[in-house]
Parts: structure tokens; sequence; C-alpha cells
């Protein structure tokens, strides 16, 4: 029986630290679904159908991840699926103090579910989405944080969102 890993997130977008996840975690499990997160705790940039194509692009050549949404509770999605593994990032002592509360409420949610938590490589340690975002929409380059085809995202949607900004003060003039 094939071990299968669910690496959740918003993924907003996917970065090459997530990326790097994803890769050494397959040293681990047979194959990861990336489970993008459509609650809606936070304004995302990216809709959940666009991240989900975002990140399907990156691994398409892939055929051990698979990527799918999912709303409410992560072990919840994991039961449906009969699935027990959840694999989780960690860059951060910051990152561990919430991911640590996590792993205890999803485990008193369903003790059959463990986390594995991995680091990604020292050069994509200190990347994060927001960090990603910020600088795409100040013009920065950020093709050494994420993949051609999130790159070209970003750079479309915050065009997007410039030209309505712009339509706005145009209309209250």
């Amino acid at each position: 029986m094939k071990k299968i890993g669910v690496y959740p997130g918003t993924f907003d977008p996917i970065t090459y630290g997530h990326i790097d996840v994803v890769e050494r975690s397959l040293k681990i499990v047979d194959k990861v679904i990336i489970a993008v997160s459509g609650f809606q705790r936070k304004n995302f940039l990216f809709s959940v159908d666009e991240r989900v194509e975002l990140i399907k692009g990156v691994f398409k050549s892939n055929k051990s991840v698979k990527v799918e949404s999912f709303d409410g509770l992560l072990v919840d999605y994991l039961k449906e699926r009969n699935i027990n593994i959840i694999i989780r990032g960690l860059r951060a002592i910051s990152d561990f103090d919430y991911e640590f509360q996590m792993v205890l409420i999803n485990r008193k949610l369903n003790r059959n579910v463990e986390t594995i938590f991995l680091m990604p490589r020292e050069e994509y340690f200190y990347i994060s989405s927001s960090i990603v975002k910020e600088i795409a929409k100040l013009n920065g380059n950020i093709s050494c944080f994420v993949p051609k085809n999130v790159e070209i995202a970003l750079r479309k949607k915050f065009k997007e969102v410039k030209n309505a900004e712009s339509e706005k003060k145009t209309l209250k003039k």
C-alpha cells in the first residue's frame, strides 16, 4: 500500500520553499497531495482555483504530486480520503509555535493523524508568500523565489489591481 502525505496550506502563492518541502517529502512518502485551503481567514491575492492551477502548472510532470482544494477542517479532509500523514514545512521558531499548536489540535480531533515536519533548504528558509507578494507589488525581482508561471501570474495580478485602483480614482473625480 502506498504511503500518501497531505501538504496543506494556502499557497498564496506557492514558492520555491514550498516546492522544496514537497520534493523532500517524496523521500518519505510515495505520493503527496497538496491540499489548498479555501478557508477565508485572510485576504488572498489569488482565488483558490487560481492557486490550484498555479501549483498544478509547477508539478505537471510529477505523477507523485496531486493538487486539490479543500474547505473545512484538515482532519475531516484526511478522514474522507483515509490518509493519516500531514506534511508541514518549518522555517523559524515562530512557525514552530503555531505548528506545535496545530499538531496537538489535530491529534485531539483524530488520534490517527501524524505530522511530519520538514525544513526547506537554507536558500529558501527566509522565503514566505507574503514577502514574495510585497516584492512583486513593488516591481522587484522575484524569479529566485517562485517558478516562472507564478511570477507571470503575480505580475499580471498586480497589474490588474493597479488598473482597478486607477479606475476608482478616475471615477471619484
